[in-house]
């Protein structure tokens, strides 16, 4: 009995090994179906990330380098009415090592998304659902192209998005040229960047990361616009639906356009600056502003906001009297005292709702109400309209000179001229 037995468990080992070998090749057959192994990597990397990933085409290829075609891509956190990405397109090659490693390597060789949409809220919902620090940046040895891209929050909008990085590494200098159209109505802003960040992956570890850029920008509306060469630069931090650069330096040279008006200026700004869902704010700031003719050389301190509205309150000086506006009498001409100011406006980005402005040098006050358009186009007339400037306020001095005659004690009521009927 116990020499008849001795085959058997060669036998049962014989025919386990050609089940698995039978299993291996169904397998290899069916991982060599383009969508089936697509399919596969699909739920692999969901899984990795917490995401349903799906696409209605898979192209899937092994020869050299494997490479992975989707066409219309949907990426969706479970449960969310909202995919955080879609794409018309998406190519990803990747190499043998990363498929290897099951998500350990995220290596990847270079990533191409043709007219991808990003939903900032969706995103930002399944970020916060991740475990603390489990989100990683990939490697990617040839980069990152983005065509046609947008991104959609709740108040703005990006639109006409390309994005082009030559390589990506989470903790070298990562280098990158975004270009795009930013929209919070009323503001249309086209935006060309060349960005620089040290260290890509402290920024998803929730610390700061120097960032750098320069390009071109413009702010515009119906009647008006202002291209700007722009510069800024600081350290920046990413978290809780916003982004702050602390302290920001902000270098602007441009130009404000409109049927009439062409005026250069430059502006430099300094201090802690913060945009979320609603705008931009810079505060406590440091603003300096100078240019020719009609813009005046000042400095000054408080708060800026830039969003669907424009908020303004500095106060500061001005180095001098500029040469575009209406000379002063004497003798508030012959002095060389600086010019306090305080400046409040809160309204549309074209600064054409109404400003205060309260003005002083040395004994003499002046405080104003205006509204820019309609100060430029009376002091682009030149004396030719009316003597008095299109603004309301009280102008008091204990001495005024005019036309050879001293008036003490004065004091001047401006009000708005009646408008033509």
């Amino acid at each position: 009995m116990t020499v008849a037995a001795a085959p058997r468990p060669r036998l049962l080992r014989r025919l386990r090994r050609l089940l698995l070998l039978a299993i291996a090749a169904l397998l290899a057959i069916w991982l060599l179906q383009p969508r089936n192994a697509g399919r596969l990597l699909l739920w692999q990397a969901g899984k990795a990330l917490g995401l349903d990933i799906t696409a209605q085409s898979i192209d899937y290829r092994l020869r050299g380098t494997p490479q992975l075609a989707l066409r219309n891509l949907v990426v969706q956190r479970p449960g969310d009415a909202t995919p955080l990405l879609r794409a018309n397109g998406m190519l990803v090659s990747l190499p043998w090592r990363t498929l290897r490693s099951l998500g350990d390597d995220l290596t990847l060789q270079r990533i191409l998304l043709d007219a991808p949409v990003l939903d900032l809220p969706a995103l930002q919902r399944w970020q916060a659902s991740r475990p603390p620090s489990a989100t990683r940046i990939p490697t990617l040895v040839h980069g990152l192209r983005v065509l046609d891209g947008r991104v959609d929050n709740v108040d703005w909008h990006i639109d006409r998005l390309t994005i082009a990085i030559p390589a990506l590494h989470p903790r070298q200098r990562l280098r990158m040229r975004v270009q795009g159209r930013y929209l919070a109505a009323p503001l249309a802003i086209p935006v060309t960047l060349a960005i620089s960040i040290v260290t890509p992956q402290r920024l998803l570890d929730g610390q700061s990361a120097g960032v750098a850029g320069i390009g071109t920008m413009t702010l515009q509306d119906a009647g008006w616009q202002v291209p700007m060469q722009v510069f800024v630069a600081g350290p920046l931090r990413i978290g809780n639906g916003s982004a702050r650069l602390q302290p920001a330096r902000l270098g602007i040279a441009g130009q404000y356009r409109n049927a009439s008006t062409r005026l250069p200026f430059q502006l430099g700004l300094h201090g802690p600056m913060a945009f979320d869902g609603a705008g931009w704010r810079c505060a406590p700031a440091t603003v300096v502003l100078a240019g020719d003719g009609l813009i005046p050389q000042a400095r000054a301190r408080g708060s800026v906001t830039l969003g669907q509205t424009l908020q303004l309150q500095l106060d500061g000086h001005l180095a001098h009297w500029p040469q575009g506006w209406p000379a002063l009498p004497a003798p508030l001409a012959t002095s060389a005292s600086p010019l306090p100011f305080s400046l409040r406006y809160q309204g549309a980005p074209a600064f054409t709702d109404a400003a205060t402005l309260s003005l002083r040098r040395d004994t003499t006050l002046f405080d104003a109400r205006f509204r820019l358009p309609e100060l430029q186009a009376w002091l682009n007339a030149g004396g030719t309209g009316s003597p008095l400037p299109p603004m309301t306020g009280t102008l008091t001095t204990p001495r005024i000179e005019l036309d050879g005659v001293t008036l003490d004690g004065v004091q001047i009521q401006l009000d708005e001229p009646p408008q033509p009927r």
